[in-house]
């Protein structure tokens, strides 16, 4: 049998590069992408060095043709897409009256449509083997508007909703579909440089979502008995009021 993979789309620095050497570690093959596959390289590399299998993918999640091309190439070069996790951002902040259309439009794109397209094309492969796990990453702004976040919550909004619909209607075919909320701030580089207030007061007491810590709670959801499925859980630090 083919070696299994996971596809972190939107595999990132931080939160997405965690997730893909976490199910690494436990023998996946690791496919990642973001829209320059060269900006991947150091994440394939820390992979490789760790023991694990990865290859990295330039692939926009919001082209319809590029995300069939991309499911296809893995299915058929590499192994079956076992977990499919869906990670790419698309937090902007304007106030209402400064949102242009291109920006909302933009926005749902990465948020929404391009989440609808890599789950679709996930349930094609996972339904016909009768399992799989489809991981979507939502964010405060899923399940709550904020000021200056109308176009951010919509299209984190709208990725909810699709989960919603995916895990009622392919949880029955044996496929495990979950959303996960990340509300608060991560230990990234954007925080340390654009917010060092913040990180250096919460970095030493735990007070941001470490990476790693995240990567781990895909990994559980992912390895759940479907006699007790989870579809929403929030993750947020200790610190964060909410």
């Amino acid at each position: 049998m083919a070696s299994q993979a996971i596809l972190v789309i939107g595999a990132g620095d931080y939160t997405g590069g965690a997730v893909a050497r976490r199910f690494a570690r436990e023998g996946f093959v690791a496919c990642v992408t973001r829209r320059h596959a060269d900006k991947l390289a150091p994440l394939v590399e820390q992979i490789r060095a760790e023991g694990g299998q990865a290859h990295a993918f330039g692939s926009d999640a919001r082209r319809e043709e590029q995300v069939v091309e991309l499911f296809g190439q893995i299915e058929r070069d590499i192994g079956p897409v076992e977990v499919c996790v869906y990670n790419v951002g698309g937090n902007v902040r304007f106030p209402i009256l400064e949102t242009t259309s291109r920006v909302y439009f933009k926005v749902w794109e990465m948020c929404a449509l391009g989440a609808f397209l890599a789950g679709r094309e996930a349930a094609k492969y996972m339904v016909n083997r009768g399992r799989g796990t489809i991981l979507f990453t939502g964010a405060t702004a899923s399940v709550r508007g904020g000021a200056g976040y109308a176009a951010f919550a919509g299209g984190k909004h709208a990725k909810r909703a699709l989960a919603q619909s995916m895990a009622r209607e392919l949880g029955p075919k044996g496929i495990h579909v979950a959303h996960v909320v990340i509300d608060g701030g991560i230990d990234t580089a954007f925080i340390r440089e654009m917010r060092p207030d913040i990180y250096d007061q919460r970095k030493g007491a735990d007070g941001l979502l470490a990476p790693q810590a995240i990567a781990e709670t895909y990994w559980q959801i992912h390895r759940q008995p479907r006699a007790a499925w989870t579809f929403e859980t929030d993750l947020r630090p200790w610190s964060e009021t909410w």
